[in-house]
């Protein structure tokens, strides 16, 4: 009986992860993005994206943005935000992406909700050019909200 009891809670486990993983991150545009953060008082995370045919990307997709813990969290505690770098670019996309120097490639920010770039204890910027793994995403996104918490 408790075997079966086991095997149950494990399948409705199993089935019950696809589905919250697909629902994942609610990406949105940067006017959107920035006014949600503003009414919510939230962090920004910017990704400018490629896609399909970019390791950094995929990698990003396949292994961070679709681990529901993670999809979580970014969607709990920010505003997430996609700039896709295949289409041409707003002005406001253009002038964030130069302001932190992203030269048409990818680039994943963090920033307060008033559009600022959020940077470590350290004082080092947090942006990325190439890819970050789970663990070390999820320490970003903590520190980002422990960071705006003290302010």
């Amino acid at each position: 009986m408790k075997y079966l009891s086991v095997l149950i809670i494990g399948i409705v486990l199993t089935l019950s992860c696809p589905a919250f993983a697909s629902e994942g991150v609610k990406w949105l545009s940067l006017k959107e993005g920035i006014e949600k953060a503003k009414t919510e008082n939230k962090p920004i995370i910017v990704d400018f994206f490629f896609g399909k045919g970019c390791p950094r990307c995929e990698k990003l997709q396949s292994n961070v943005y679709s681990n529901p813990a993670i999809a979580k969290k970014i969607m709990d505690d920010f505003v997430p935000v996609m700039v896709d770098l295949k289409k041409k670019l707003s002005k406001e996309e253009e002038e964030l992406g130069k302001k932190y120097d992203f030269k048409n490639d990818c680039l994943l920010l963090f920033l307060d909700p008033e559009g600022n770039i959020i940077k470590d204890p350290g004082g080092k910027r947090l942006c990325f050019v190439d890819y970050v793994e789970p663990d070390a995403f999820i320490q970003y996104l903590d520190m980002v909200k422990a960071r705006l918490s003290n302010k």
